[in-house]
């Protein structure tokens, strides 16, 4: 429960202190949030997995919270490009490997060895969805001299 606290309290403290996080970005997380527990309640009556206790649901709010920050923060030093390309695929693994690494960090410190959880996965397609925040601004196409261009377009 004390892990469970002190990262509510750095995600509520990121997302009212950063300028970054707006109106959107707390909608991301909350839907996240709510997706993940349709999910667990369901697997609980379908699949008979654990059924979800209120720190599980509190856990996921924090885990995709900070996992939208994430990608958040990402996103504005790297902003998405307009094209699909190579640098689409490059920058997806530079956030979801290292996101995976951090998750990992956090599904020991809040579940311990008997998770019940994917909370690394859950931090890891938190963060990959939150990094398309920003998107890069529309570069200007160069002018063209040449009538034949002009007259065809």
């Amino acid at each position: 429960m004390n892990w469970t606290l002190i990262f509510g309290c750095l995600a509520i403290l990121v997302y009212l202190l950063s300028p970054w996080m707006n109106m959107k970005t707390v909608q991301r997380a909350i839907g996240i949030t709510l997706f993940l527990e349709i999910f667990y309640l369901s697997g609980h009556y379908i699949m008979e997995w654990p059924f979800p206790t209120p720190l599980i649901l509190m856990q996921l709010l924090v885990v995709s919270s900070l996992g939208v920050a994430l990608g958040v923060c990402f996103s504005k030093i790297w902003p998405l490009p307009l094209h699909k390309g190579f640098e689409r695929i490059f920058r997806t693994f530079l956030i979801v490997i290292p996101s995976l690494g951090l998750g990992m960090g956090l599904h020991v410190l809040l579940q311990g060895a008997n998770a019940t959880q994917a909370i690394y996965l859950i931090f890891a397609l938190a963060a990959w969805i939150g990094s398309g925040q920003f998107v890069k601004a529309e570069e200007e196409q160069p002018v063209s001299n040449n009538k034949i261009a002009n007259v065809v377009s």
